[in-house]
């Protein structure tokens, strides 16, 4: 599958019906998924393999992974009124994935995550509550050894050296994530976010 026709099909992707500023549930834009699943794709870190979403939100970057081969997709969300959206998602796309239910800024729940070969997520910004993306990298990094994620532009240096002592900054890709007017206090009707995707592979 070329990276267009991926594109496209994420566009049908339903997004939240009732975000929460606190958790930053925005949607990830369907070119940003794409170009995030493709690189993996590329690199050999999605077809016949398990592939972990966390914070799967409406199931994105998920689908796309199933739409590009995954042996398995599991995804991993505390609000399950997301997760019914996503479940839909992925029965339209004619996708198969597991969701469980689980919060990830909570370490009591992290048993019920299984291991997997490539983790990729879109975790919160920490625009709201401040390190809120720590527990992700922290979970994504125990499960596997390759993570894909998007994270806040300049973010780069600080995640280095957060994870100097167990993984490695593999790639960096700089993009934008486009965020229309969703909360009372957005001031615009959309406003490009430059964000990077960080490949960080876990040191053996």
């Amino acid at each position: 599958m070329k990276l267009r026709k991926l594109e496209i099909l994420l566009e049908q992707v339903t997004g939240f019906s009732h975000p929460l500023p606190e958790r930053e549930q925005y949607q990830t834009p369907a070119p940003l998924a794409a170009r995030l699943l493709y690189t993996a794709f590329l690199a050999g870190d999605i077809s016949d393999l398990r592939v972990l979403e966390l914070g799967s939100g409406t199931g994105i970057l998920g689908i796309g992974a199933a739409l590009l081969g995954a042996g398995e997709v599991v995804g991993v969300e505390i609000d399950q009124e997301a997760t019914r959206i996503a479940e839909e998602n992925a029965n339209k796309l004619k996708t198969k994935i597991s969701f469980i239910d689980a919060d990830l800024s909570n370490p009591v729940t992290w048993d019920k995550v299984p291991g997997a070969d490539t983790v990729i997520m879109n975790p919160p910004f920490g625009a709201q509550v401040q390190h809120a993306d720590r527990p992700f990298i922290d979970l994504a990094l125990s499960r596997a050894e390759v993570v894909y994620g998007i994270f806040n532009a300049g973010s780069e240096q600080f995640i280095r050296q957060y994870i100097a002592d167990r993984a490695e900054i593999a790639g960096v890709i700089a993009a934008e994530f486009a965020i229309p007017r969703t909360f009372f206090f957005h001031t615009e009707d959309k406003r490009d976010v430059p964000v990077e995707i960080l490949v960080l592979k876990r040191r053996t």
